[in-house]
């Protein structure tokens, strides 16, 4: 394996759940379903349940400590994603978002428009899209090729005049191909579309430059990035204004409530800061080795650099076996780090067979229901998926290879 640029042992002091006794001897490679908290996150949360636990944003010194603590995290995710703070919107998880989404476009758009979606998206980013079809809304499907990759010339094909909206994956959580989201972005825009981009299985990696990206709307869940159970929405501020109001009729003038109606948790607002705060400190520790304009930037490549270098060992392992169908690409530098196979067996009974050998991982359709169908695979056996991070270690690398030998 080569030079890793961040350090394991550095890096998993930051997370508790590290050092917690149960945990021991247990090498996690369910991190696409939800990663370990960082103490930065936890720190916060345990702060604002102890002092300001209160209605924010009124007259008592805690109710003020409790507005400024969910506005410094409304500023730190955005600095973090290079926007401005009125991108930033919260809410209870990113199903519930997309949910919203789905119900303001619907009417937004008018009958006779067009939307695009694929098939290569968890359920939340789709089936909500989706459904605005019973609205006359016409819905066209870019769907995947026969490796689940979504190739641009088949998105030129469904693109015209008629297109307001394409939604797509930044990358699929079981295939796991690095989407070109600039590009799908460009193509939507070159026709008056909008582009909201599903970042959930992406951000786990590294969180993005939204100005690099140009999507109008960018979604990701804060609890697999390091944070807590929330939703977070990054909305180009223009088209926000333009959207129906989805809350009560009285805030229509506030523009964090009028896409959030079901009140999203104000102490895990608050703890969201903690996500870029950690973010923050992985990039100082890789100053002066990783190139960046800043922390996040030089975060993003050291994660990303780390994750390739861990998954070309398990990867070469996949290849070696011919009596598995590896999904997605081969290659990590083309991939995220969420690596599912199909077996023989079904995916459950395999994923229970490597707790035994310390590992926990996931046999499920992972909610791409639409996606195994289209690539064959019978979704109620489903796939085996290990999952990793920057904080995996090398050793846990060889200690899945060591388990999917003996039970595969």
């Amino acid at each position: 394996m080569t030079q890793l640029p961040l350090d394991p042992a550095r890096v998993r002091a930051l997370f508790p759940a590290f050092s917690e006794p149960s945990l021991q001897g247990q090498a996690f490679f369910e991190n696409a379903g939800g990663s370990y908290t960082a103490k930065h996150t936890l720190d916060l949360l345990d702060r604002y349940y102890r002092q300001t636990k209160v209605q924010p944003y009124g007259t008592s010194p805690a109710s003020i400590a409790a507005g400024k603590a969910m506005d410094h995290a409304y500023e730190r995710i955005a600095q973090a994603l290079n926007v401005s703070a009125d991108w930033i919107h919260f809410g209870p998880s990113t199903s519930a978002n997309t949910y919203v989404l789905g119900n303001t476009f619907g009417q937004f758009l008018n009958p006779g428009d067009a939307i695009i979606v694929t098939n290569q998206d968890h359920e939340a980013n789709t089936g909500a899209w989706r459904r605005l079809e019973t609205l006359g809304i016409e819905v066209r499907e870019w769907a995947v090729d026969e490796t689940g990759r979504l190739n641009l010339s088949d998105l030129d094909a469904l693109l015209d005049g008629k297109v307001k909206l394409v939604a797509a994956p930044h990358c699929s959580n079981i295939v796991a191909h690095i989407n070109p989201v600039a590009e799908i972005a460009a193509r939507a825009h070159a026709v008056g579309a909008y582009c909201a981009i599903d970042g959930v299985s992406y951000t786990p990696h590294g969180l993005p430059d939204l100005v690099a990206l140009g999507a109008d709307i960018y979604l990701f869940s804060a609890y697999k990035v390091y944070g807590p159970h929330q939703g977070i929405m990054a909305i180009r501020p223009a088209l926000a204004e333009k959207l129906p109001n989805q809350g009560h009729f009285f805030n229509d003038i506030k523009p964090r409530y009028r896409l959030t109606p079901a009140g999203p948790d104000h102490a895990q607002i608050a703890a969201c800061a903690g996500v870029a705060d950690y973010l923050e400190e992985v990039g100082n520790m890789v100053s002066g080795t990783i190139a960046g304009e800043n922390a996040f930037s030089r975060a993003h490549t050291a994660m990303r650099n780390q994750e390739i270098a861990l998954a070309a060992p398990l990867l070469e392992y996949l290849r070696s076996r011919n009596d598995i169908r590896l999904l997605g690409p081969d290659d990590p530098v083309e991939r995220a780090p969420t690596i599912a196979f199909a077996h023989a067996d079904a995916a459950v009974a395999v994923a229970q067979r490597l707790t035994k050998h310390g590992l926990m991982v996931g046999g499920s359709h992972f909610y791409s229901y639409r996606l195994l169908k289209a690539l064959g695979i019978d979704p109620d056996h489903g796939v085996v998926r290990l999952s990793f991070v920057h904080y995996t270690t090398p050793d846990e690398i060889q200690q899945a290879i060591k388990a999917l030998d003996a039970e595969l």
